[in-house]
């Protein structure tokens, strides 16, 4: 690359490190452009947009303002944000884990029933397949079933799951 338009280290944008300055206002493509190039490359939370557009607006109103109409223009949802981030993650965690980070990015409880309950519903499965990727056979004695058990808790699989696939 020329010239000081170098990509931020998060490869969200231009990198401001030398100009010791936020960006103005003026500079550059809106709000709403900034968003909605991000929600072009995967979906986002409302929190974590807000965070991210934080950065080039001192207004928190006018980031309301123009999340509010993503919202309501269907551009940005907490639910689609919530699927995704699950189909992604539910291969390698257990729902504890994936419901945690999904809260984490402000996402209600209630909101994250409907996918809880699915979670919970291939929990087993998706255990199974990541102990037998890891491990593939039985703890031979207690010091290796600590081992095992503490790995697909570290995942986020829940201890009854867990009992459930070593005790077998």
């Amino acid at each position: 690359m020329s010239g000081g338009d170098a990509a931020s280290p998060d490869g969200d944008g231009p990198s401001r490190r030398g100009s010791g300055a936020r960006p103005g206002a003026g500079s550059g493509p809106s709000l709403k452009a900034r968003a909605v190039a991000y929600l072009s490359r995967r979906e986002h939370s409302r929190q974590e947009l807000r965070r991210k557009l934080s950065a080039w607006c001192d207004d928190p109103a006018a980031i309301e303002a123009v999340l509010d109409e993503l919202a309501r223009e269907h551009w940005q949802s907490d639910q689609r944000y919530a699927q995704a981030y699950a189909h992604r993650a539910a291969a390698r965690q257990g729902a504890q884990r994936i419901l945690g980070a999904l809260r984490q990015q402000g996402l209600a409880d209630d909101e994250l029933a409907g996918l809880r309950d699915s979670l919970r519903a291939t929990e087993a499965d998706r255990a199974r397949a990541v102990w037998q990727r890891k491990f593939g056979q039985p703890p031979a004695d207690p010091r290796e079933y600590a081992r095992q058990y503490r790995f697909m808790a570290g995942r986020g699989f829940s201890a009854d799951c867990i009992r459930r696939l070593l005790d077998r």
